[in-house]
């Protein structure tokens, strides 16, 4: 069965309190970035760990090594369980990242292609091949790969073999559910659930084709 993630990219808190109520019983975890964090500030993350499920930081960590290891351990003294990073930065920046997550039991997920059209401009032509290899030297917990190209997660997969492979795209972007379903660890989905008319309506209905 596959995981759904549900990305909280709301600006109120209120409102992200209100989504998670409706929505908690149907996802496997929470993934949060800057919109909310810096809306209601880290703080977030307590209101957000009483619905008991795993958070994930996606701050896409990209900084030198001593920077990056300063937020991610801001990030997992707050509660979260996992955080993202890019690679792009040098393999000494992503093994702060994976060093520290593991050294609070936590997970850390490495960006190797974004799912807008836009990161075909930089992604492509080996380079999301490269990061996942980052990925695997570092010993990170997975990587992102886009579900608007199917492709491209069976190409990535090759390369990280069992990792997890969480992927964003689906509903508002164009990724298929029924195409990615299968073929990744967890679909990634935001704007598709939180903007539906009736969230919880919306969530069931992803739920059910993750879990069948």
């Amino acid at each position: 069965m596959t995981k759904l993630i549900l990305a909280l990219d709301v600006l109120d808190k209120d409102r992200a309190i209100k989504i998670c109520n409706s929505c908690a019983p149907y996802i496997d975890a929470i993934k949060i970035g800057y919109p909310l964090v810096l809306s209601a500030g880290l703080g977030i993350a307590r209101d957000l760990l009483k619905f008991k499920l795993p958070l994930i930081a996606d701050f896409k960590v990209a900084d030198i090594p001593n920077t990056n290891q300063l937020i991610a351990e801001q990030v997992f003294s707050a509660g979260f369980s996992a955080i993202i990073c890019h690679a792009f930065t040098g393999r000494d920046a992503v093994q702060v990242c994976v060093d520290s997550a593991h050294l609070h039991d936590g997970e850390c997920f490495v960006v190797a292609e974004m799912s807008h059209p836009g990161a075909t401009e930089f992604f492509h032509g080996g380079v999301a091949e490269r990061l996942a290899q980052v990925a695997l030297a570092c010993r990170a917990d997975g990587i992102i790969v886009p579900a608007t190209r199917p492709e491209r997660v069976k190409k990535l997969r090759s390369i990280i073999g069992e990792k997890k492979i969480y992927a964003p795209g689906v509903g508002t972007q164009g990724g298929d559910l029924r195409t990615i379903v299968g073929i990744v660890d967890g679909i990634i989905v935001g704007r598709a659930i939180y903007e539906a008319d009736n969230p919880a309506t919306a969530v069931k209905e992803y739920h059910r084709s993750c879990k069948t």
